[in-house]
């Protein structure tokens, strides 16, 4: 399935993104299937997810290992209540489907968080605005093109539970 990103490339090369878009030959609606088919890391997946914070959108760009601790995240945002988006709330603030959605090029900017995890990796990797498609970045950089707020955003890796709860505690 051919994808037209030229738009999207375009936004990125004009934030100084030197990183080129790619298109996976699957759609990569999650870390797990993005990363087996860019043999990465899951962790060095950015996830885009998109919650719901008092009714007002926030991007939460979260390592593919977390999961997304949404009572502290309220509580960093001095909020009362953070959810899930829905599939018509993600295409509404970001105009890109759920499974696709990238950090940046959506209609108004969106408060963001950066996983603080993801500061690990040499090499990110987040959507480009369609399931199909990823590019290249770095924490930093993402930090930098999505005006980012760095926060710690999940309890445990997922991957670490077992061996933790292995260790009795």
């Amino acid at each position: 399935m051919a994808v037209d990103f030229s738009a999207f490339a375009a936004m990125l090369s004009s934030l100084g993104v030197p990183g080129t878009v790619l298109e996976l030959p699957r759609p990569a609606p999650t870390a797990q299937t993005a990363a087996e088919q860019l043999g990465c890391d899951v962790g060095a997946i950015a996830n885009s997810l998109i919650f719901a914070a008092d009714g007002a959108p926030v991007l939460i760009m979260t390592s593919g290992a977390h999961r997304v601790d949404t009572d502290a995240v309220a509580s960093l945002l001095g909020v009362s209540a953070v959810a899930r988006a829905s599939a018509a709330s993600v295409r509404a603030w970001t105009g890109q489907a759920i499974g696709g959605v990238a950090p940046v090029g959506h209609p108004a900017p969106i408060r963001t968080l950066v996983d603080s995890w993801l500061r690990k990796y040499d090499v990110i990797w987040a959507a480009a605005g369609h399931p199909h498609t990823v590019f290249p970045t770095t924490f930093d950089e993402l930090v930098r093109i999505t005006d980012g707020l760095v926060a710690d955003v999940g309890g445990v890796p997922e991957s670490l539970l077992a061996t933790i709860v292995g260790r009795g505690g």
